[in-house]
């Protein structure tokens, strides 16, 4: 079944969105170590961080998530007490459930068996497993060829073979204590950082971390509020083990940044529109892509800044001229979910843009390169992937005013299924792209929120994102 998108001009409006999945994933897991209650709010409805709140409820952890989103996590401790000796968890598509639970799991005194749905069990896992096992963690995974779809690559992206390397469903057995230790990160990642970080609460001394590029840090703002023994100077991150941490009792969680992106940039490239996002989260390890939109001629304000744990305002965004930028490979952990809709800034941009260092999006929910290089082309946009010579990856986008419409693929990837919808609504003529189910992974509410654009712009009934009759 094929939906259809029709172009759109001329917004203003003020919109809100979901709060923030990635805060809402950590304020969830830090919640259920602590004794007593713990109240999120609002906390983030999606597959994803449902699947982390099904994986607590299945670790023993009473958390009642309420019809307004307010979630009450009540505790028991460090240390969790599961009805059964061994835990069947799941952790369907998300990977940040699996990577960065795993590090608490590794300190816990039962067996886990750590499953998720196929896609996410095709993506690899020895880049948190190596370095649990090195603190001393009973960890272990599958090999990757029982898992892997006929015609599947041999290698990963990252160009190491898949028979070298750790597939769910992982296997984590109790140690008597795991063992501080020093990791010098070869790529910035903030999963790898914060599974280790978890475990650090469980070892036997402090454990440092120390990333070649700064990455997402809500761990270590989570960990601060949580009352952790944590100090961090420049890139370098050192976490000491815990007997208990203290709860703040209430969590507010901002909106979601990944999330804003989507409207920042449809509010930049549609005609004389402008929106307003409120209570946007601009921890400024998260929102890089305002600093590339803006090098790129962007008509972007933040405006009423909140200081708390996670700083956040409302963002301003209003049609612009841009220009093109280049992107350099130390930014890109800081925008790593935002590329596939920087890719849709770049191809309405005057001039080309570059973005290095991407190779990561290769181990997504889908290749993010293949399927916004394959779907842009489609549309006409000139855009090429190729090698950058550093053992990486670079996207090249020369932009232009306008674009046909196209029928677009979504690939299986909420990311890529928004970032077309926002190209297809600045396209002169209607779109279509073939699927919206796995947009619920992270923005249940966005086809709602852009079809409700087009009832403000022409009560009458401009065509919005609907089902076609196919």
């Amino acid at each position: 079944m094929a939906f259809i998108i029709k172009p759109l001009s001329g917004i203003k409006t003020t919109v809100t969105i979901p709060p923030d999945k990635s805060i809402s994933h950590r304020a969830l897991l830090m919640a259920s170590l602590c004794k007593g209650k713990t109240v999120i709010k609002p906390f983030l409805r999606s597959n994803d961080t449902l699947a982390t709140l099904d994986c607590m409820k299945r670790l023993g952890i009473s958390a009642e998530l309420r019809d307004d989103n307010t979630l009450i996590v009540e505790g028991k401790g460090m240390l969790y007490l599961p009805p059964v000796p061994t835990v069947n968890l799941y952790a369907r598509e998300s990977g940040t459930t699996m990577r960065i639970l795993s590090g608490i799991l590794a300190g816990q005194k039962f067996d886990v068996l750590f499953d998720a749905e196929p896609s996410l069990a095709r993506r690899p896992m020895k880049r948190i497993v190596e370095p649990l096992r090195k603190m001393g963690a009973n960890i272990s995974g599958s090999p990757s060829a029982s898992r892997l779809a006929e015609g599947s690559p041999r290698r990963t992206p990252r160009g190491e073979p898949f028979k070298d390397n750790i597939f769910p469903p992982l296997v984590i057995r109790p140690v008597k204590h795991l063992k501080g230790k020093t990791f010098k990160l070869e790529i910035a990642s903030a999963q790898v950082k914060s599974a280790i970080l978890f475990a650090s609460l469980y070892a036997d001394k402090k454990t440092t971390v120390i990333e070649p590029f700064h990455s997402r840090d809500h761990t270590e703002r989570m960990l601060k509020l949580f009352k952790a023994k944590i100090k961090i100077a420049g890139r370098k991150v050192t976490c000491r083990p815990v007997k208990k941490l203290c709860t703040p009792g209430k969590i507010f969680i901002p909106a979601d940044f990944s999330s804003a992106a989507f409207l920042i940039v449809l509010a930049l490239i549609l005609k004389k529109s402008a929106v307003t996002i409120k209570n946007v989260n601009i921890n400024p390890t998260r929102c890089g892509l305002l600093n590339v939109l803006k090098r790129m001629g962007a008509k972007i304000k933040i405006v009423n800044k909140r200081a708390a744990y996670e700083p956040y305002a409302d963002i301003i965004a209003e049609a612009s001229r841009l220009k093109g930028a280049t992107v350099k490979r130390e930014e890109i952990p800081l925008m790593i979910d935002e590329i596939p809709i920087l890719c849709v800034a770049a191809a309405f941009a005057q001039g080309i843009t570059r973005i290095e260092g991407i190779k990561e999006l290769r181990i997504k929910e889908t290749d993010r390169i293949a399927s916004m290089v394959s779907n842009l082309r489609g549309a006409g946009v000139d855009i090429a992937d190729k090698p950058d010579g550093k053992d990486d990856w670079m996207m090249i986008v020369k932009g232009k005013e306008s674009y046909d419409g196209a029928h677009f693929v979504s690939h299986h990837d909420h990311r890529t299924a928004m970032s077309m919808i926002v190209f297809a609504m600045a396209c002169g003529s209607g779109s279509s792209i073939d699927d919206l189910s796995c947009i619920d992974k992270s923005f249940p509410e966005f086809v709602a929120t852009v079809s409700n654009l087009y009832t403000l712009r022409n009560p009458v009934g401009v065509g919005h994102a609907r089902p076609s009759k196919k």
